[in-house]
């Protein structure tokens, strides 16, 4: 059996043919990017790098070190040069008799603005003293699950000592600011043949005089504890051993899609919430684990940790050897009500008197046993990235529980690391969410012109968006082409055809489990088909009917389902067509089944009012370009009927219409836009003709 990832030794991947010829500055962004390409040597957005470098002064002309440290936000794995804040040292040492003691060490944060180097406009983050005081030329902080395990342990301060001998330093937990600062330096002074130091529930620090040594020693350290613990850990059960066995992939999948959708609209009452699933080994390992619920109840470790995954995670009371998912349904608002009134009570037996009000008191990570690991946030990204975290915290769990006991961080600790005062003036300088934060769409015929635009504005307004479509060579190309402008996270494919009633209620299956649930269901599926009424077959008669009015009540039929479980309300837009309303010639099959498609929106939107599910239609004409419809037979025979050729055929739609205007998908997905939006939040039972005008399809 192969080791688990978390065990495998770190690869050195220090290049030294790319490192040539690099300046300082682009010493540090390379070691930095390789440092955070490894997930097991720092997590997401944790951690931070620094060199202090000789730099020209703009108003001088003389040499000056300057320190340059990862800046607020950012990412080591992903950041650019301007990820780095640029501060004066000479300034920074300045800060010191300014500091007024542990009760006023926020108000430093305050003075870093005034030691920026080349009005370099990155913020400094809180960790700056952090590097600006050790002196060493460069400096690496990081979160490696490793190292963790041993600074969260009951007794870090002597398993440092029996692993890293002198070498590594140890320092007992502090919330990272200006004091850690002046601890780390005085450490350093203490100890000038340190290379590091082990923050007690926090990480490691490495230092080193190049960049080089510094990236060696970060990973050598990392690789040392990762040995040890591997050697300590050799036959010993993670987390007491198994209690429960994992239910098969499938059968997970199904237990999640059902919870998910409930725990969504439970915990989206102050904005819209994402989902995230994962049961990958490590996941299972944990939520099956005899001690998992005692583990779990004592919460994270490491600050970064924490911040993403709140105090502790929600133990869902499934019981996989029964598949107990009905009476867990059940009990799900009982079991998040009381995770709710705990947090409030944690909060109150916490906050000070200028703490921030009580934010969002909903649990982000779920355990299920035998199933994995629900996240749930404000977006998909936060949401995967909250579960990868928690993952984070299962290594460390798993290594310091077996070669000591776990010790998460004290409560008044967590408390004012999440209130923190800083941390609450970083969130409110977050940019306003965009219109469809939260909101998940599931757009039918989603490889067409109409579906793909859709698609597209709505990942523009924040939407996440699962693509169906029965064509699976274009829904590839046109989830591609999605993926590249807005990103892998908010979009998702599916393979379906709206007629087949399984494929469409795996279809939702599919998006609860991927993003948590359903609010917007745009029904755009569709065919074209031209004929004589003489030469209509049944066949062609009962395929427009089977894809254009049943295939528009099965989607909206499971999507009436998902949303009245979440009870979230919803939009329901149907893309019809102006056929629907105004006949055409030689078109009977398709005009009856568009007429159909907007009888059924009307029926649906008086069934849905009352559970807030919001049902619209969209009615384009003449879409031409860019509409697959038009790239069969259709084109050719439309032009037939009104005796022009393709080229003629937009021009004459053009000039038919009271605008004469040419429609395009962009347009239909406009209209769809503002029917999911807040926007239209009182028009159900409504249609938009997007037609350019065509008196015959005036609505009445």
């Amino acid at each position: 059996m192969p080791k688990p990832i978390e065990n495998q030794l770190l690869d050195n991947r220090w290049n030294a043919e790319i490192a040539a010829g690099m300046s300082e500055s682009e010493l540090l962004l390379y070691r930095s990017n390789i440092l955070g390409s490894d997930k097991r040597v720092t997590n997401y957005g944790g951690g931070n790098t620094s060199a202090k470098v000789m730099e020209t002064d703009p108003l001088t002309g003389k040499q000056v070190e300057v320190l340059w440290v990862k800046g607020s936000g950012g990412d080591i794995g992903s950041i650019k040069m301007d990820g780095f804040a640029t501060l004066y040292m000479d300034k920074l040492e300045a800060l010191k008799p300014l500091y007024r003691g542990v009760d006023f060490e926020d108000e430093m944060v305050g003075y870093l603005p005034h030691c920026t180097f080349n009005l370099n406009s990155r913020a400094a983050s809180i960790d700056t003293p952090l590097h600006a005081y050790v002196p060493r030329k460069h400096v690496d902080h990081v979160h490696a699950d490793a190292i963790i395990a041993i600074a969260a342990s009951k007794n870090s301060r002597q398993l440092t000592a029996e692993i890293f001998g002198d070498k590594i330093g140890w320092l007992p937990w502090k919330k990272p600011g200006f004091e850690l600062g002046l601890w780390l330096g005085k450490f350093c002074e203490e100890n000038p043949d340190a290379d590091g130091v082990v923050l007690e529930s926090h990480g490691l620090f490495t230092w080193g005089d190049t960049a080089k040594s510094c990236y060696d020693m970060t990973i050598d350290v990392i690789n040392r504890a990762t040995a040890w613990l591997e050697a300590k850990t050799a036959g010993i059960a993670a987390f007491g051993g198994a209690q429960h066995e994992s239910l098969p992939a499938g059968a997970r999948r199904a237990v999640a899609a059902r919870l998910m959708p409930v725990i969504r609209g439970l915990v989206s009452g102050q904005q819209h919430m994402v989902g995230h699933f994962n049961d990958s080994d490590t996941v299972l390992e944990f939520v099956n684990a005899r001690n998992m619920r005692p583990l779990a109840a004592l919460g994270t470790s490491c600050p970064d940790h924490f911040l993403r995954t709140k105090i502790c995670p929600l133990v869902v009371d499934f019981e996989p050897q029964t598949n107990n998912i009905d009476a867990v349904l059940d009990g799900l608002p009982q079991q998040v009500a009381d995770y709710r009134d705990n947090y409030a009570a944690y909060y109150n037996r916490c906050k000070h008197g200028n703490s921030p009000a009580l934010r969002d008191p909903n649990a982000v990570v779920y355990l299920v046993p035998g199933v994995g690991m629900l996240t749930f946030a404000k977006d998909k990204a936060t949401a995967r990235i909250s579960g990868e975290f928690y993952v984070n915290a299962i290594n460390v769990m798993r290594g310091a529980s077996a070669v000591s006991d776990y010790v998460g961080l004290p409560e008044q600790e967590a408390f004012d690391i999440e209130y923190w005062l800083l941390e609450e003036a970083k969130l409110q300088r977050m940019p306003r969410p965009k219109s469809l934060a939260g909101r998940v769409a599931l757009v039918t015929g989603g490889a067409g012109g109409i579906g793909a635009a859709t698609a597209a504005r709505y990942l523009a307004e924040g939407a996440c968006v699962m693509l169906a479509d029965i064509n699976e060579d274009s829904l590839k190309t046109a989830a591609e082409t999605l993926t590249a402008r807005f990103g892998a996270d908010v979009l998702r494919t599916v393979v379906m055809n709206v007629t087949d009633e399984d494929a469409v209620a795996a279809a939702y299956a599919h998006t609860a489990v991927e993003f948590g649930g359903v609010d917007i269901l745009v029904s755009n599926a569709g065919i074209a088909s031209s004929a004589p009424v003489e030469e209509t077959t049944l066949a062609l008669w009962n395929k427009n009917m089977s894809i254009l009015s049943t295939g528009y009540f099965l989607v909206s039929r499971e999507a009436f389902k998902m949303m009245r479980v979440q009870k979230m309300g919803g939009a329901v837009i149907f893309v019809a067509s102006k056929n629907g309303l105004a006949a055409s010639p030689n078109a009977s099959a398709y005009c009856t089944a568009k007429a159909s498609e907007i009888h059924l929106a009307r029926c649906l939107a008086l069934e849905g009012a009352e559970a807030g599910i919001r049902v619209n239609v969209v009615n384009p004409d003449a879409v031409l370009r860019g509409s697959k419809i038009w790239e069969g037979e259709w084109l050719d025979q439309r032009a037939g009927t009104y005796g022009t050729d393709k080229d003629g055929l937009e021009e004459m739609y053009r000039q038919r219409s009271l605008l004469k205007r040419s429609v395009f998908p962009e347009d239909i997905a406009e209209a769809a836009y503002f029917l999911a939006a807040d926007s239209s939040s009182k028009s159900t039972g409504n249609i938009i003709n997007v037609d350019a005008g065509n008196v015959q399809a005036f609505t009445r």
